[in-house]
């Protein structure tokens, strides 16, 4: 991944990250730097908050890494995965029905979800809901859109 630029955030843009990953995820992010990194060859950016690749930002749409989740404790937002679906889902495969133990009901389709494993609640991948939380248990059928895994690109990014 190519770095375009980077730069810190204001103040109001801060407010305004912070605020939106605490309504989707539960998490007040209280970094001391909070800088932009814009990528070239990317549908994203990354948000280095003290240092950290923690928040990634799809054109208007901020939300945490799968690192930035694991570093924090996410409580809105998640989808928790049985142990016969972890190798699918941290191998970047989408969600199905099946192995899905637990979905927050406060869910929308279309929303940005943290997807984590049932025994101790790694964060393994981020997707985006095709269905709302309530329906995501059942039989059969795709549930949610993997956008983000363990050792994509973006899970790799140094800068």
């Amino acid at each position: 991944m190519e770095v375009k630029s980077r730069h810190h955030l204001r103040a109001d843009e801060i407010g305004e990250l912070e605020a939106a990953i605490e309504s989707k995820t539960g998490v007040e992010l209280d970094g001391d730097a909070y800088e932009m990194v814009e990528l070239a060859d990317e549908p994203f950016d990354v948000v280095l908050v003290d240092g950290e690749p923690d928040v990634v930002q799809y054109d208007d749409e901020a939300f945490l890494t799968v690192q930035g989740a694991n570093r924090h404790e996410v409580t809105k937002g998640v989808v928790t995965v049985d142990a016969g679906a972890i190798s699918f889902v941290s191998d970047g495969a989408d969600v199905m029905r099946p192995g899905i133990v637990e979905a927050d009901a406060g869910v929308s389709a279309g929303d940005l979800v943290t997807i984590a494993e049932e025994t101790h609640g790694k964060v393994l991948a981020i997707g985006r809901a095709l269905v709302d939380g309530e329906e995501m248990t059942g039989d059969s059928g795709k549930v949610v859109e993997s956008v983000h895994h363990v050792g994509d690109d973006l899970f790799e990014f140094v800068v």
